[in-house]
């Protein structure tokens, strides 16, 4: 898949999966209403792992990318997304730079934080801003064996239109995002781990030698 050909589409996508940190695991919370759930686990959590399953869905409804891969987090303002297969490419956010890099096409885009993720809920790693200041909850009820969130930006310049959050059990199993391009995303959490240990050297990223880069 060319970076270049789907920076737009893809860039946005990269920035909004970034709340799967989202991973509500303490077994007190499954009590709590689902929008609850989600605000206690932003006051507590600190770091988390988890393999995820990325599916693009056209505007016709087709399912047309899979893709597989690993997330870290440390908060504040730390992540890491690397996408294993079918294309390899590694998403990592410190020191209030995100770099973009596509290891086939040997490319890599580098933007500043605030700059990468707008308004999107990647800015809830930050710490310093909460769900309530940048978006609209609303309960979704529940479909099969999962209670859904609906999260609305505030922001009407935001790059995407809602994100579903869905917890099965208290712990994140699924999201929806359906940004302005009329394509979905949904994402599918597994081996999820709340607060592990977690190397410095995970959140360290330098350019390879050779390689195009990209800063905006």
């Amino acid at each position: 898949m060319s970076f270049n050909s789907v920076s737009i589409k893809t860039t946005s996508i990269f920035r909004l999966v970034f709340l799967t940190l989202l991973a509500l695991s303490q077994p007190s919370w499954a009590a709590e209403p689902p929008i609850k759930q989600l605000q206690s686990f932003l006051a507590v959590s600190k770091s988390l792992t988890a393999d995820f399953k990325q599916v693009l869905i056209n505007e016709a409804g087709n399912p047309y990318q899979t893709s597989f891969g690993k997330f870290f987090l440390q908060r504040p303002g730390k992540f890491r997304w690397d996408y294993l297969s079918p294309f390899k490419q590694k998403i990592v956010s410190s020191g209030g730079k995100v770099w973009f890099y596509d290891t086939d096409l040997e490319q890599v885009t580098i933007r500043k934080l605030d700059d990468s993720v707008g308004s999107t809920p990647a800015l809830l790693l930050s710490g310093d801003v909460s769900l309530e200041d940048n978006f609209t909850m609303e309960n979704q009820g529940v479909e099969g064996d999962m209670q859904w969130i609906k999260l609305l930006p505030k922001n009407q310049e935001s790059s995407f239109k809602y994100i579903l959050i869905g917890l099965q059990k208290g712990v994140l199993a699924g999201m929806e995002l359906s940004d302005n391009f009329g394509q979905l995303t949904h994402i599918y959490f597994s081996n999820v781990l709340l607060n592990p240990p977690i190397k410095p050297t995970v959140f360290e990223f330098s350019v390879p030698k050779g390689v195009d880069v990209f800063s905006e």
